[in-house]
């Protein structure tokens, strides 16, 4: 009996660690939240497309990004959430009505795509990497930037860091207001090594500036009486991730933005640049009226 226990203990043990063997090495090759950009481009080429992709070093850093559309357009600028990369908004970048109007711009956020994977920085960092790209990316023609979630802070600051840079800014289901953050008081253990080598493909980079935004946001507080350009904001009622109350914290804050409109997209949750796709496009074909 004794040994039959320890021969069933060493069976569970193997097991275990032989799943323990398995998850590490899926959480470093999996769920990436990337493609190729030989598989995009092919992508895009069904529909006639051209997708340009390209990868710039920036103070060390390799910032990665797609463009479409023609140089002599004004352009889109897309920033994603967390985790995430440059086709969280590829439907956006093959649209034949946009593409008429608009060059369009969507750029790996330091640590996510191929932007030096899995080294994400805090905000203020990635508007220091970003900001020379953007910079290098203007063609004299009016450029807006659209953010979704994270990526709503993230062309607060960029569009602070860089005045005159952009005509309108377009946040969506922007994380905006530090009080409505969870305190989340886990990241820090998750983000600690080894554990995090536990954490799955972009969730690990995502866990550790999801950390940073909180202390983010407050240090944001300085940057919104910076923005003198029109803002629109754009909401689902139904978001449980990102608390409906950011909009009127954003509005509050945008003391000098030379409009501000609030778009409330009824019954829609966080992941509204994917269900809410036409609403969202009609907005950017109107971004040179306001």
């Amino acid at each position: 009996m004794r040994k039959f226990i320890k021969w069933t203990i060493r069976v569970i043990t193997i097991i275990i660690l032989l799943i323990l063997i398995c998850w590490i090495i899926f959480a470093q090759v999996g769920m990436k939240f990337r493609r190729s950009d030989a598989d995009a481009k092919l992508e895009f080429s069904k529909e006639n497309v051209q997708l340009l992709t390209s990868t710039q070093s920036v103070n060390g850093r390799q910032i990665h990004y797609v463009a479409t559309g023609k140089d002599s357009l004004p352009t889109i600028i897309f920033i994603h959430g967390s985790p995430g990369s440059w086709d969280a908004f590829a439907e956006y970048l093959k649209d034949k009505e946009l593409l008429e109007k608009f060059r369009m711009i969507s750029i790996d956020r330091p640590g996510f795509g191929y932007s030096d994977f899995g080294e994400s920085e805090n905000l203020s960092t990635q508007s220091k990497l970003l900001s020379p790209l953007i910079e290098s990316l203007l063609n004299g023609k009016p450029t807006y930037l659209v953010g979704h979630s994270l990526g709503g802070p993230m062309i607060i600051k960029l569009a602070a860091d860089n005045p005159g840079f952009f005509n309108g800014l377009v946040i969506l289901a922007g994380s905006m207001d530090p009080d409505l953050e969870e305190k989340e008081s886990w990241r820090p253990i998750l983000n600690a090594f080894p554990l995090r080598y536990l954490a799955p493909g972009a969730m690990r980079p995502s866990n550790k500036e999801l950390w940073y935004l909180k202390k983010d946001l407050v240090d944001l507080k300085e940057d919104f009486g910076l923005i003198k350009c029109p803002v629109i904001i754009v909401h689902g009622n139904k978001d449980n991730m990102v608390p409906f109350a950011n909009v009127d914290y954003t509005k509050k804050m945008l003391v000098n933005a030379a409009n501000i409109q609030v778009k409330i997209l009824e019954g829609s949750n966080h992941f509204i640049p994917w269900t809410r796709f036409n609403d969202i496009k009609q907005i950017l074909l109107n971004l040179d009226s306001h």
